[in-house]
């Protein structure tokens, strides 16, 4: 039995997380970190913990769908007491992902900024599309619920770096993520990443690809959170006895 560590068990995911893990017959959930009270009961065997330390000494890994702040304060505290970590959380800025990747090399973390299965195709169709349609205008567009605080999401950003690597290009050199006023033509080699927000859309992400007389696009639909939780679950089920590293859904998935 794997125990599971569930770090941001409070946010919209973190609690789906918890109540899938009860389904699943190999890992169950044995400690909880808050960083003042759990806003709802779990099993009184759980561990629930404001202490770092114990949290991580209490599991086998750890699953974190937190926020950019509250994973860095799990980077930090792994790199003291290293566990195989399934990290979720997305708009961390450079600081966060260089201590990602500095912690990758003490133990074994997959970082997705989307775990939904289909996303993890979705990523390598993109590439795929944009090498083979070299002369069409690449536009990403995603829609998330209103409370989303990050924009544009993590998962169009790495959509947009896919479609970069594609083409041979740096997304942070050609990405545009607005458009106002009299800009002038659209350049050939720039990506747009934008987004909308409203309601209680779940994750829509499309990208388009656009030439004169024909328009290919991809979409991929998220309709419940479950998608997130359960493909954390599943990278966990496979990081667990990984070396130490930094890997991603689709090395999960064998793409």
């Amino acid at each position: 039995m794997i125990k599971v560590g569930v770090f941001g068990a409070n946010g919209r995911v973190g609690k789906l997380l918890i109540e899938d893990l009860k389904e699943t017959t190999d890992m169950s959930v044995s400690s909880v970190y808050v960083r003042r009270e759990l806003n709802f009961s779990v099993d009184p065997s759980v561990l629930i913990t404001t202490d770092m330390t114990s949290f991580l000494n209490a599991c086998d890994i750890v699953i974190d769908f937190s926020l950019p702040d509250a994973c860095e304060i799990l980077l930090e505290g792994a790199m003291k007491t290293p566990k195989p970590l399934v990290i979720g959380t997305t708009g961390l800025n450079t600081h966060q992902l260089n201590l990602l990747k500095n912690a990758s090399e003490k133990m074994p973390i997959l970082y997705a900024t989307n775990m939904s299965l289909g996303v993890a195709l979705l990523n390598n169709l993109v590439e795929q599309a944009a090498s083979a349609l070299k002369e069409f205008d690449i536009e990403i567009v995603e829609m998330h619920h209103k409370h989303k605080k990050d924009a544009p999401s993590g998962t169009a950003l790495t959509l947009g770096e896919h479609a970069a690597r594609g083409r041979g290009l740096e997304l942070d050199k050609v990405r545009v993520s607005g458009r106002d006023g009299n800009i002038g033509e659209r350049s050939k080699e720039e990506i747009a990443v934008m987004a909308i927000r409203g309601g209680d859309i779940v994750g829509r992400h499309t990208v388009g690809f656009y030439n004169d007389g024909e328009f290919l696009e991809l979409n991929h639909t998220a309709t419940s959170r479950n998608t997130f939780s359960k493909g954390a679950i599943k990278a966990g089920e496979w990081l667990a006895d990984k070396e130490a590293g930094l890997y991603t859904i689709s090395d999960c998935l064998g793409l």
